[in-house]
């Protein structure tokens, strides 16, 4: 199988199927909770069933590599969220700000 074919590899912690916004890791994870091809398919109306086979071919064939490039972007998303939560911007400092003083208004 070639991977140009079926997928865009942005960077290392981006591989997109082709033509599509969909990371084969969404459809990696649904497959590993037990969605079918059909239902996969179904629910990313943007992806053809063969790409959603190319996918799952490719995982099964590249398992321990696919693994934990998916690993690796679910700790990437973690240290993110991390970060955001620790540095948020200005307008969730704000938005914070105003919940805080309308709980402490209501409340007093």
């Amino acid at each position: 199988m070639q991977l140009e074919n079926y997928f865009e590899v942005l960077d290392s912690q981006d591989i997109r199927i082709k033509g599509t916004r969909i990371g084969i890791e969404i459809v990696i994870e649904d497959f590993l909770d037990g969605a079918s091809p059909e239902e996969i398919a179904v629910r990313y109306p943007s992806l053809s069933l063969e790409q959603v086979y190319a996918s799952i071919t490719y995982y099964l064939a590249n398992r321990d590599q696919i693994d934990a490039y998916i690993q690796s972007s679910w700790q990437e998303i973690e240290r993110a969220s991390q970060q955001q939560e620790q540095n948020p911007p200005d307008f969730i400092k704000r938005l914070r700000q105003l919940k805080q003083n309308k709980a402490y208004s209501v409340s007093g």
